[in-house]
């Protein structure tokens, strides 16, 4: 049975697309060990497939050279046969190569693929396009033809592309990502945090920018609509998310603000005991999505084409107006109304439809 390394992407959402690559991987007989940030391991510690996970903490945009150099030295010792590497920069191709990995396997990305010995091309460029004709999407639509073209490759194809490339097998299916917590956890966590047994997870944070959050008035609005509906709801997020977990719990009182009172475990934990989950394109929309919990992804300036949620029971809602997608962390025009037109009752109504 060979092992493998899987240097796993720095963001959760990403991390949580790279588990169908996984998935094929373990389904042929590897043995998978996932090298990531702390900031994703709890992820990768809830994926299928995964046998064991090594944190190692990196800082942002350095390159921590005698960290990445002491960890390869004890990666040496296990003989791992190959590296699967998921990040797009040379920095993520330094421990595998450092480590004496005979077949270090990515994209080729920055330099070229400098460091790598399997190298794959990317399926599509990064950069913006517009479709050759306009598509007629309701506000309400929750699956967006599959053949419309889209300015990016979906990075769930992307990443399972990896797994041909050291056999050159045929290709399969890309499975819908998964994430596996134990009820008896999830309950738990559900007790701690004192929610009851029907509540609505509410996710209105995005790491990348507010170009892809959806107003915080619609969340509350819709927090009021569930709470009508007799569901409790509670908002979570990291603790840059705080203030808008005030903002909703005071417009649509007796809705719990857990912005960063939960660690990523704590929050990964309480998905999986939710009725049902809102959430702009984030971490923990692609989190709870694959946790088959039925989650409702709102999208401004991204495309739910290339970042979907895990399609288990899930709907994306995106109005793709002229200027979107745009990919900016703030809106260009000032107005953000990819955002802004979407109603909080239109999304409660795709939630619904969602939830048993």
């Amino acid at each position: 049975m060979p092992r493998v390394l899987l240097i796993a992407p720095q963001w959760i959402g990403d991390a949580v697309m790279a588990q169908p690559l996984v998935a094929l991987l373990a389904a042929r007989g590897e043995r998978i060990t996932a090298l990531g940030l702390p900031a994703v391991a709890p992820v990768l510690r809830a994926m299928p497939g995964v046998d064991g996970v090594i944190e190692a903490s990196f800082t942002h945009g350095r390159l921590d050279f005698k960290l990445r150099r002491r960890l390869a030295a004890q990666l040496r010792r296990q003989r791992f046969e190959r590296a699967y590497i998921l990040g797009n920069n040379l920095k993520s191709r330094l421990v595998p190569w450092l480590a004496r990995i005979p077949r270090r396997i990515g994209h080729a990305g920055e330099a070229r693929g400098l460091l790598l010995t399997d190298i794959l091309e990317s399926a599509a460029p990064h950069g913006k396009s517009r479709p050759s004709e306009p598509m007629a999407l309701s506000p309400l639509s929750c699956r967006i033809p599959a053949d419309a073209p889209s300015a990016r490759p979906d990075m769930r194809q992307h990443y399972a592309a990896l797994a041909r490339v050291a056999t050159g097998g045929p290709e399969l299916p890309v499975p819908e990502p998964i994430l596996s917590i134990p009820s008896q956890l999830a309950g738990k966590a559900r007790q701690r945090f004192g929610l009851p047994g029907r509540w609505i997870a509410l996710c209105p944070g995005a790491e990348y920018g507010p170009a892809k959050q959806w107003p915080v008035a619609h969340y509350a609005a819709l927090a009021t609509l569930a709470q009508q509906a007799g569901y409790g709801v509670a908002v979570l997020g990291a603790p840059r998310d705080a203030a808008a977990g005030d903002a909703i719990a005071t417009q649509a009182p007796g809705a719990l603000n857990l912005c960063g009172a939960t660690r990523l475990d704590d929050a990964i934990a309480l998905l999986a005991s939710s009725s049902g989950v809102v959430s702009n394109d984030s971490g923990l929309m692609h989190v709870a999505a694959a946790l088959e919990r039925p989650t409702v992804g709102v999208y401004g300036s991204t495309d739910p084409r290339h970042t979907p949620p895990a399609a288990h029971h899930s709907a994306t809602l995106w109005l793709q107006l002229d200027c979107s997608p745009c990919f900016q962390r703030a809106c260009p025009l000032g107005h953000l109304n990819c955002l802004q037109q979407i109603a909080p009752d239109a999304v409660w109504h795709a939630l619904t439809q969602l939830m048993p």
